[in-house]
């Protein structure tokens, strides 16, 4: 069905329309045309993933000017792949009505877990287990090792994909999880940071929530998207508690156990490290005193422990000067954990501004504000310095 909404030609890829979803389509052409923000509520089974999708599209095509990408969160992988299940049929749509296929590239972006084709990591079903091992075999100084010594083990989807992928445009259609996987396969490229690069170029993207209101995904993932962006909050009752999630952590006794056990394997790795290779740990000194431009660079790969909310200002001082010795650093970790482990005892429920717990932390363990701010890039300068690969353990140090 062809249809005109406002004076913009729409390609609806069903035989009827309900009176609701025309509604739908004009309220949003209305908030495209003043550049504003729209809140909008249609009756379940209405459409609205239909009916969103079709007149959105439909813009891009007529205004690329204005609106070059679509972005639509959604919350669970099931619904991402209705998503572009229903842009799929739109495309199929378009090209039987024109008998041209749209130039329009539609991805989903999604987790290692749920992209990774490498035949071992794969198998895993926990998370954190496959960004770990991804680590692995993507790091800078892992792959530096594989160099001279083909026994390091790293990922050739990886390595194709840093050959060859980024010098090629992904060729315009609808990608689906499964889509992306094959195509991978075909090409011998990484999926996960096949659809990194490729969201910079794609009309549609689907996500998650967290790819854009999470503080310490938004800065590796959505900050270089444009800003002549259209984006979508299905179900937007939910970003609340997606934001509350997002800047939420809970500590229990066994995390700063484990926190405990990660700081005494730490110090391990630095006390062999004094007696194999002084040198690594003097030179990470001296880039520390530099400051933490570098790390940026780092990001590509080394992302796991990417600096929660202020990266862009940390990144351009100075590391303060009781964390930069590793040794120094691991001690603050101590105090801060005992600190921590200490306010669990309390047997009362407390409410505490950011101010109070400051001001409390400075007066029982002399720990500044300034210091816990470079904690986790510092941390992370410090896991790259020791090159390990496997962080599982360290996993709790990051929360």
């Amino acid at each position: 069905m062809r249809i005109s909404v406002d004076g913009l030609l729409v390609y609806f890829p069903y035989e009827y329309i309900y009176p609701e979803q025309y509604a739908y389509m004009l309220e949003l052409k209305r908030t495209f045309d003043a550049k504003g923000h729209c809140l909008l509520e249609m009756p379940s089974g209405t459409g609205k993933t239909t009916t969103l999708l079709s007149l959105i599209v439909a813009y891009i095509m007529e205004n690329p000017h204005i609106v070059r990408k679509l972005i639509y969160c959604s919350r669970t992988v099931p619904e991402i792949e209705k998503v572009i299940a229903e842009l799929k049929h739109l495309m199929n749509y378009y090209e039987k009505q024109t008998g041209v296929m749209p130039n329009i590239t539609g991805l989903v972006l999604s987790s290692r877990k749920n992209m990774c084709i490498h035949s071992e990591v794969s198998k895993e079903r926990d998370g954190k287990i496959v960004d770990a091992k991804c680590y692995g075999m993507t790091a800078s100084y892992v792959r530096d090792r594989a160099a001279t010594d083909d026994s390091v083990p790293i990922c050739q989807y990886f390595e194709g994909f840093q050959a060859e992928g980024k010098e090629t445009t992904l060729p315009p259609g609808v990608y689906s999880i499964d889509d992306m996987k094959e195509f991978g396969r075909e090409r011998n490229w990484c999926p996960y940071f096949m659809s990194r690069f490729a969201i910079n170029q794609a009309h549609v993207v689907v996500y998650s929530y967290h790819y854009l209101l999470d503080p310490k995904i938004a800065e590796v993932v959505s900050k270089e998207l444009a800003r002549e962006s259209v984006v979508v909050c299905d179900e937007a009752h939910n970003i609340d508690n997606v934001c509350v999630d997002s800047m939420s952590v809970k500590i229990n006794r066994r995390l700063i156990e484990k926190s405990t056990t990660g700081v005494h394997t730490l110090e391990k790795y630095v006390a062999e490290m004094k007696d194999d290779d002084r040198r690594r740990l003097n030179d990470e000194y001296l880039r520390l005193v530099q400051g933490l431009k570098d790390a940026a660079m780092q990001r590509e790969t080394d992302m796991v422990l990417a600096n929660p909310a202020l990266p862009s200002e940390i990144l351009k001082e100075v590391v303060p000067g009781n964390i930069r010795n590793a040794d120094h650093f691991l001690s603050f970790l101590k105090r801060f954990i005992e600190y921590i482990k200490s306010r669990l005892r309390v047997q009362h429920v407390v409410q505490e501004s950011p101010a109070g717990f400051l001001k409390d932390i400075q007066q029982k363990v002399c720990i500044e504000r300034k210091p816990l701010r470079f904690c986790a890039e510092r941390l992370s300068s410090l896991l790259r310095t020791l090159e390990i690969t496997d962080l599982t353990e360290f996993g709790p140090l990051t929360v």
